[in-house]
């Protein structure tokens, strides 16, 4: 073979071995360890109890919603996820039952999710012009469908309960997730002590694998 012709081939003129192809995880993992936690974001959080307590492993910390029950939480992926369950974990053991989320809608790939009414005075108060075409405009949380919708009770939320399996077909191809949280068990405000997303990694083609060759 004439150099710089043909396939690639190792220095003793052997054949360049083909990566692999890539598998999809066959492990469940908790799918906190693959976050891309600056793409992560809430909205109506008290910043004293941030979404970020939500995995620290203390329900005493946990997260807290601010001017009301409602609360927006979106997580983003550093890859494509399969998702199987989530556990939602009630606030300090349960010590404040009335705090507990009751109906949480969960979408998928949803980016700049939030609450019109809300985005609509930060605007004002900044005098922001509000044009359709600003990527900073968001859609109404609820005007969107969900992929699924679950109904907490306090028996979900003990820590030795089992997560709520979620839709397979709707969740094999996550690159985020967003939960809004709609209604509590009558309390003020809506506080969680933990959250855990259990899953698999989704195959992907890692370019690191094609070594230049020559």
């Amino acid at each position: 073979m004439f150099p710089g012709l043909g396939g690639a081939t190792l220095p003793n003129g052997a054949p360049a071995a083909e990566p692999l192809p890539a598998e999809d995880g066959t492990k469940l993992i908790d799918l906190s360890e693959k976050l891309d936690k600056p793409s992560c974001y809430a909205r109506n959080e008290n910043p004293g109890y941030p979404w970020g307590n939500l995995f620290i492993g203390d329900s005493r910390l946990g997260m807290q919603s601010d001017a009301d029950e409602q609360l927006i939480i979106h997580l983003s992926f550093q890859e494509f996820v399969k998702v199987k369950s989530i556990k939602f974990t009630e606030w300090n053991r349960g010590a404040r039952p009335e705090m507990n989320p009751v109906t949480v809608h969960i979408h998928v790939n949803r980016v700049n999710l939030g609450f019109e009414a809300s985005f609509i005075l930060v605007c004002f108060m900044q005098l922001v012009p509000i044009a359709l075409s600003q990527p900073i405009c968001r859609s109404d949380v609820e005007d969107v469908d969900p992929e699924q919708t679950i109904k907490l009770t306090s028996f979900d939320l003990q820590e030795n309960s089992d997560p709520i399996d979620l839709y397979y077909v709707k969740f094999q191809r996550v690159k985020s997730l967003t939960f809004f949280i709609e209604d509590n068990a009558g309390g003020d405000v809506t506080a969680l002590g933990g959250l855990q997303i259990m899953g698999r990694t989704v195959a992907t083609t890692n370019m690191n694998d094609f070594k230049k060759q020559g």
